[in-house]
Parts: structure tokens; C-alpha cells; sequence
């Protein structure tokens, strides 16, 4: 078997001078059973390079623990050797890479505009967020919190009826790259809004009462990105000081046990959590909006994929929340509402033991800024196609995501402090 990973180590050098096309690339998934088929998978991942999708990084493997993970196409087959001959369990979730990506891409909308069903390039959200403030300026406006590495505006829209002292509810999305379906959740969000306004009694009453902040790409560089090269990239773009490898994991970047816990300090992994907290001028220009709102938001939402998870604090801790009951019993009833369209189940609970430990996440971050209601959702699907979900899929996943959205939102507005 070690023969084996020796001659896929130096297979994977060839396969990394050509081209990123995903053809023959091949996620598979494995439930390692004990701590020798944990260190199966650990000597593979450090003898080829392999992208995990979940966990997100190696270190975070344990037995019984569902991992999947792509492979290059020039080594997929040794791979599968090496699975067998391990005994280890393993499916093939998807058996050509760059054949789910150009199936994503499955909308029956025939626009070569904005549309609430496709998947939008940066440029065509960019100008979404001009439009949507434009045509609805007694509820929506449009502002710029910073820009990214590579300077790009950050829209964020405000979204409510104007009155007095309004707390507000902040949402995010965007935060990996490579996570199409959590911008697609965010344009979605603010169209419900000033569709359903005046029409629908819970949405109206939520702009009457609430603002609500809605960064609907917080991660833009890394989101072209994966438009443009690389429709697998996660990382936002930023050249790190010593390494000629780009970019830090957003959602490791904040001031939330930083850099501990399933955090990386090599700038070449996917989970690398910078050279400081807010090191990335992304997370900091969110962290900086959030302090000086922090005396009227509420709630903070954050919207990731996959897995369909509710989660909420801690991930980077062990530690429950000291609102812990609370919390759990919001996640149980937006989870139950979630389901009441189409049966969709989602597993909810703090993250370290929901999914699995993360430090320097922004959910973790915002709660332990005052915000005492903070959740993460993680949304469509378990894994049949992961990143790639494709565009049928994103109506009915918005759709339901807006139930358990709206029923917090109701929830933080009967329950302001």
C-alpha cells in the first residue's frame, strides 16, 4: 500500500503542469473506521494533493466522520486502489468533475441578464446592487463598506422602511468562493423583500421594524476568481509575505480564538487563517461595518454551503454559548420550518460538535461581539453535488432557506434587548 501513495506522489507532480480543467477529476466520499484508516487518508493527503470538501482540511478527519474529497484525473484510479485495498468504505459522488460543473449550469431562465434562478458572475450582482436600490428607494440603498484586495467595491444593501431607532439584522454570504448557491440565497433574500412588501404580513412587519444589512458577496476577488480560473477556489486572493501560494480563508480570519482549532498557519492550505486576525481587507471591512452598527444589530446570518447545518456558536471552542438553550430551540424551529416545503432536513447545534471545530469564524466573532443571536447556515445539499449544486436547485433551496430565515428574524424582533 505505501508503494502505492509513493507512485501517486509522483504522479500528482506531472498532473499539477497542466491545465485546472476538472475532466476525470473525481470526488469521492470515505468513512474511515479507526485511527489506521484516519492515517490512510492523512498520508494520501500528503502525498498528493487533495482538496478536501469535507472537512475542510485533514486535520480535522476522525473515524466514522464522512469525508469527501477531489482528486486530480491522472491519479483518481491509484486512488481508488489504495481505498479498496485499504478496505475502507468509499462512494464515488462524482465520478467527472467537469462534467457537474457544466451541468451546474442547468436554468431553464434564458437571460443573458441578472436572473434570481441563474448563477451570476460578480459584474452582473454588481449591477443588481445599483438596480435593485434604484427601483425601490423607499426600502432599499446601497453602500460601500471597503474594498478588496484587488479593489473591488463591497455593496452592502440596507433594506427596511425608514423610522426611528431600527436595530437591525446583518446577513452575509459569499464568505468561500466556491460556494455559488450562498450569493445566489442573498440576491434572493432581497427580492422576496421588496416583492413580498405590503403583501406578505411577516415580511412587511419585519421591514416596518427592522433594517436588515445584506453583503451579498463578502468574498469577491476569490468569487471572480472562480468564474474566471478555478471554479474550485476557496480562499479570498491575497498574496501572503514568504509563500507563492495566494489567499486566506475568510471564515478563519477573525478574532474568534484565531488560528487554534481547524485553522491552518500554512498559507498553501485551504483553511490557512492569515498572518493576523482581520488581516484580510474583506474580513476586516465587515468586522469594521459591524462594530459601528454594533449598538442596533441584533442578529448576525451568515450563509455557507454544504451540508445543510444550522449552526450556531461555538466553533472554536467546546464551550457552549451561555444562551445555549435558547439558541437551540431557534435552530430546532427554523430547521422544522425549513422542512414544511420540501422536506429538506437540516442537523443544527453549536459548530464544534455539529460539524466540526473551526477557529476565527465570523459567527463565533459576532457573538462574542454582543450579538447574541448568530447563526451559520449551511445550505443545499449533503453531497451529491456539493459546490456544484446545480441551477434547478437554487428556487426551491432559496425558498426554503427564506422560511427559517424569516422565522429568526420574527423571532429577534419579540425578542430585542
Amino acid at each position: 500500500m505505501w508503494a502505492l501513495l509513493v507512485l501517486i506522489g509522483a504522479a500528482a507532480v506531472s498532473a499539477h503542469l497542466q491545465d485546472l480543467a476538472f475532466d476525470g477529476q473525481k470526488v469521492f466520499r470515505v468513512i474511515p473506521q479507526n485511527d489506521e484508516q484516519v492515517a490512510i487518508i492523512n498520508s494520501l493527503a500528503s502525498n498528493i494533493e487533495v482538496d478536501f470538501w469535507q472537512p475542510d482540511s485533514v486535520t480535522l478527519v476522525r473515524p466514522k466522520m464522512q469525508v469527501d474529497f477531489r482528486v486530480e484525473a491522472d491519479i483518481s484510479f491509484e486512488v481508488e486502489d489504495l481505498l479498496k485495498e485499504s478496505g475502507m468504505e468509499y462512494r464515488v459522488l462524482i465520478d467527472n468533475l467537469q462534467a457537474a460543473v457544466d451541468a451546474q449550469f442547468d436554468s431553464k431562465a434564458r437571460t443573458t441578464s441578472h436572473s434570481y434562478e441563474k448563477y451570476n458572475n460578480w459584474e452582473t450582482i454588481a449591477a443588481w446592487t445599483a438596480d435593485i436600490a434604484a427601483q425601490n428607494p423607499d426600502l432599499v440603498s446601497r453602500s460601500v463598506i471597503g474594498e478588496t484586495y484587488e479593489g473591488r467595491p463591497m455593496y452592502i444593501l440596507k433594506m427596511g422602511k425608514s423610522g426611528p431607532n431600527k436595530k437591525a439584522i446583518f446577513m452575509d454570504c459569499g464568505f468561500h468562493a466556491r460556494e455559488w448557491i450562498s450569493p445566489a440565497f442573498c440576491q434572493w433574500f432581497v427580492k422576496e423583500a421588496v416583492e413580498t412588501y405590503g403583501k406578505d404580513t411577516v415580511m412587511t412587519t419585519l421591514l416596518d421594524s427592522l433594517d436588515f444589512y445584506v453583503l451579498p458577496v463578502v468574498n469577491i476577488d476569490g468569487y471572480v476568481y472562480t468564474w474566471t480560473k478555478d471554479r474550485m477556489w476557496r480562499k479570498t486572493r491575497s498574496k501572503n509575505a514568504g509563500s507563492h501560494c495566494l489567499g486566506t480563508d475568510p471564515n478563519r480570519n477573525f478574532n474568534a480564538g484565531w488560528c487554534t482549532l481547524g485553522a491552518s498557519k500554512r498559507p498553501c492550505d485551504s483553511t490557512y487563517c492569515g498572518s493576523a486576525p482581520e488581516s484580510e481587507k474583506e474580513t476586516k471591512a465587515l468586522a469594521d461595518f459591524i462594530r459601528e452598527h454594533l449598538s442596533t444589530i441584533k442578529a448576525y446570518l451568515t450563509i455557507h454551503s454544504y451540508s445543510q447545518l444550522l449552526l450556531f456558536p461555538y466553533s472554536y471552542t467546546y464551550k457552549l454559548p451561555s444562551n445555549y438553550e435558547e439558541l437551540k430551540s431557534i435552530a430546532h424551529a427554523a430547521a422544522k420550518q425549513l422542512a414544511s416545503l420540501y422536506n429538506t432536513k437540516y442537523t443544527y447545534g453549536p459548530g464544534a460538535t455539529a460539524i466540526y471545530p473551526a477557529a476565527g469564524g465570523s459567527d463565533d466573532w459576532a457573538y462574542d461581539e454582543g450579538i447574541k443571536y448568530s447563526f451559520t447556515f449551511e445550505l443545499r445539499d449533503t453531497g451529491r453535488y456539493g459546490f456544484i449544486l446545480p441551477e434547478s436547485q437554487i428556487k426551491p433551496t432559496c425558498e426554503e432557506t427564506l422560511l427559517a430565515v424569516k422565522y429568526i428574524a420574527n423571532y429577534v424582533l419579540e425578542h430585542l434587548y
